[in-house]
Order: C-alpha cells, then structure tokens, then sequence
C-alpha cells in the first residue's frame, strides 16, 4: 500500500509538472498552465482536439485513458513521434513530461511538428492494438466477464464447460485492488499455472461504483474464493486442496512455519483469489439451517431450484432399473465412471443416487422402488467453523447459524470465536489476540465486536458435490465480482445447442 501510494503521488505530481513546463514552452500563462486539471484544456486547444475529449476525461477509470490519449497528442506537438516517446510518456510521464519541458534542446513545434508526419503501417497495428487492449479490458473490468464452468458444483444448473457472461453492472463493479496485471488472464499466467499475472507493487483500497440492487437470496453469483487468498502453490493444491484445510490437519496442527517450510506458499490479494460460482442461499442477517439435508432459511424451508441435486438412497425389490430411465429420465450416463450411482455397500438392492428433486418424485413411482430418501452425511470435523466442541455439525445437519450483517454486534467467547476469528483478522484487518482467556483487538480487551461488512452464505445446487460456504464460511461483499446472468456457449463432446443463450435462474 506505501508503495502504491508513493507511485500514485510521484505519478501525479511529475505528470502536472511536466504539463505545466509544456505548457509554458507553448505561450501558455503560467497562471492558466499550472491548474489542475484546467490545463488539460489549454492542451486540447493547443492541440486543435475535439473539446468534447476535455469533458469525456472526467468520467471515472475511462477519463484516465482519455488523458494519457491527450498526452501523448501535446507530446507529438513537440515532435516527438515515435512509439518509444509515447511509450516513455506513459509509463513514466514524471521524468519524460518534465524533460520535455525543461531541456532547452526540446521546442513546441505546433501543429508544423504533424505537417509532414504520417503514421506507419506498423504504427497503425500498434495502435489498434493498444485501443482493443484498453477497450476489452475497460469492458471486462466495470461491465460483463467472460467465465468457464470449471467444475460440477452446480450441476444441472451449470454444467461444465458452460460459458458465461457475469454481469458486473447490478452489484456495481469494484475498482481493480491489484490494477497492475497481464491483460484477459485473473490470477496465473497462460501456460504457467503457478506463477502469478500480477505485480503486488500497487494496491487499491476497496471501492465499488454504485449498485443497481443489492445481492438477493437466490442470486447466481461469482465471488473471490474468501479461503483461496493463500494457497499452496503446486497445479494439484491451490483451490483445489486449499491452504487452511491442510494447516489444520493433524500433520501441521495449526503449525504454518512446518507448512510453508514443507510447500511453496502464495498469498493472493483479494480481487486475485480464484473465481467461484454459487447460489447465495442467504443474505446478511438471515439465520440459515440445514436438517436432514433440507436447507431452511429464517425459520422456513429454502427455496428448492429447478435443478438443484443431492444424494439420495434408492432401495428395489431386487429388480433392475433400466438403464434407459437411468440415462434420460435421471441424467445419469452410465456409460462413465460417475459417483452419482453407487452401490451401498453391504445393503442388497441399494444404491446412492444423485438426482434432482424431480427425478426422485419419478424414481418413487416405478413399481420395483421400496424407498427413496434423503441421504445424510455423518461425518463431523469437516464443516466451518472447525470447531467440533461447540459446532459439531455436518454438511447434512448444519447451524443454525445467523450470517453476519453490517452493524451486527457479536460476542467474543470460547465458544463464538471461531465463527467470527477469520471475519476479524482477514476480512476486515483487525489485529485479535488472547491473553489469560481474555480477547483483544488492536490491543484493547474486547468482549464484542461490532461487524464492518455484510456478508453472505454460498452453496452450490449440487450439493453433495459443492466445496462452499458449509467448509469454508462467510462470504464478504468485498468478494462479489458479480451476477451470472446468461449462458452464450455451452459444449461436451459436440455444442450443447438447447443451452445456448439460456438465462441462469
């Protein structure tokens, strides 16, 4: 962050000298030359450019791109033509604007300095280039992204290899935290799944332009992985096995000196973790609940998507399902390996399904099915918040548990502060620290702590297939990237033709 904001200022301050110098070598008074902002008007009239330019460069991120344009006009005016000169004006404007206009050697020409000048061929790519760059990244950044279907999380809702558009416009796009990376690529370079497409060097603090509406319970929505933002930086860990489930297994116990000295360890900034796609199943204040596998918000069973699968465990008579229910009526391809049927071991003519809610409707009606019901995972010590004395909950029977909101006030206790530990020292940068049983935080013995964000819960329609908000926790709105709003591709082995352009509901 200091070194982002010593480059901010060296920037800003080198830039509107080297302008005020220009303009000064130009004829320009220096009483008009040196006010901000103002003297770019001086160099749109120097320069005979449109004045609607002046005006468009004061729209927020896209007016920074319109200024370095006019910049690097004023430049060519003192002819200095060549593409290394713009390059030098905009990657280092504080030494080659100010050199510009205080080396005696350099004059302002006018508009004599273009009389003759005409642009290269190669000039011309360059140029359209740079512009398709900006334009594409303007576009990706503060309006709509292009995403994947990675994995089966959210099957059959999304299916892998579906290609998104994820709307940033609804939830009011953030202002990049880490503004210097490779272009089109998030967090890993093409071909190096390992190394990082960014420079830490300048960190933004956390701004969101304003939201058309807020999260709503149900949204699809893509969000920075909240645990991801240090992972162990091998292809077959990173989100995949992350960082804090391997810290807390019995080999590290907690112990991340053995860990890091054990496996290279990357910490991602915030707006760099991996992107995840779920459905918010709750919003900032609700209390959410799971029994016996049915999901209940505030009191009430949750909202069942169309598509929404879980296991559950089919009992026959003994005699076959046929294989072609199991395929078009179920969605099963039994031709591939697939966990969504198995056999239960040692139960005769029993097996685990994964289906929708109306597939196990039509399963219960054929004449050889003795019982469908809900299957219930056991196993405890995998779910947040990793606290089985106080929390021993599953992924199938789970809280209840309210999702914090801004301005909630929370008690600190044993027994309530690992639901709240990674909210106040990662989330929200506050220092906790225990000394004789009692909390502190940034030094001052605290028995409450007032929440700074909103926050929101994740799960994924298939639910026995969904690493989410059960295993990991809240997710804050620093982390929202945006609304999935439309499926524009979509393939397995040939184009999945009936999902194209589809809405995601």
């Amino acid at each position: 962050m200091i070194m982002g904001m010593i480059l901010f200022i060296l920037y800003w301050l080198g830039w509107h000298i080297g302008i005020y110098t220009m303009l000064r070598k130009a004829g320009v008074p220096a009483s008009k030359a040196i006010i901000p902002i103002y003297n770019t008007w001086e160099v749109v009239q120097l320069c005979k450019i449109p004045k609607i330019w002046f005006w468009i460069q004061l729209i927020p991120i896209l007016g920074q791109f319109v200024t370095l344009w006019i910049t690097i006009l004023f430049v060519m005016h003192f002819k200095r033509v060549n593409l290394i000169h713009h390059t030098l004006t905009v990657l280092v404007p504080f030494i080659y604007l100010p050199y510009l206009g205080l080396d005696k050697k350099e004059q302002w020409y006018g508009d004599a300095a273009l009389a003759h000048y005409h642009k290269p061929a190669s000039r011309e790519w360059v140029d359209a280039g740079v512009f398709a760059i900006v334009a594409a990244t303007l576009i990706r950044t503060f309006l709509f992204e292009a995403y994947v279907i990675p994995t089966e999380s959210m099957e059959k809702t999304l299916l892998v290899n579906d290609f998104l558009f994820v709307d940033k416009v609804t939830y009011g796009a953030r202002i990049p935290k880490t503004p210097i990376s490779f272009p089109f690529v998030h967090n890993t370079l093409p071909g190096a799944p390992t190394t990082p497409s960014y420079l830490k060097w300048v960190q933004l603090d956390y701004k969101r332009f304003p939201k058309l509406r807020e999260v709503n319970r149900n949204d699809v929505v893509v969000f920075n992985f909240p645990a991801g933002d240090t992972i162990i930086n091998l292809p077959e860990f990173g989100s995949k096995i992350p960082y804090y489930d391997v810290l807390r297994s019995p080999q590290y116990n907690n112990d991340r000196a053995k860990l890091q000295a054990d496996y290279p360890i990357l910490v991602h900034p915030m707006d760099k973790t991996d992107n995840y796609i779920k459905r918010c199943v709750g919003i900032p204040g609700d209390v959410i609940e799971i029994k016996k596998s049915q999901l209940w918000v505030n009191g009430a069973p949750a909202l069942v998507a169309p598509f929404m699968q879980t296991e559950y465990i089919v009992e026959t008579d003994g005699r076959p399902l046929a294989e072609d229910f199991i395929q078009d009526s179920l969605g099963i391809n039994i031709n591939e390996a697939t966990a969504d049927f198995q056999f239960v071991e040692g139960q005769p003519n029993t097996f685990k399904l994964n289906l929708t809610a109306a597939a196990a409707l039509s399963l219960k009606k054929l004449p050889n099915v003795k019982s469908v019901v809900l299957f219930e995972d056991q196993n405890v010590g995998y779910t947040f918040p990793n606290d089985i004395l106080h929390f021993p909950w599953t992924a199938d029977n789970f809280g209840p548990l309210r999702i914090p909101k801004k301005g909630d006030q929370v008690t600190l206790n044993d027994s309530t502060i690992e639901l709240y530990r990674r909210i106040i020292e990662g989330y929200e940068q506050q220092k906790l620290t225990t000394q004789n049983g009692q909390y502190f935080i940034n030094g001052k013995a605290a028995k409450t702590y007032t929440i700074q964000e909103n926050y929101y819960w994740m799960m994924g329609d298939n639910r026995h297939r969904s690493q989410d908000s059960r295993y990991w926790g809240f997710v804050p709105e620093t982390h929202i990237v945006g609304r999935a709003a439309l499926i524009w591709f979509s393939y397995s082995q040939s184009i999945r033709w009936n999902r194209l352009f589809n809405l995601i509901k």
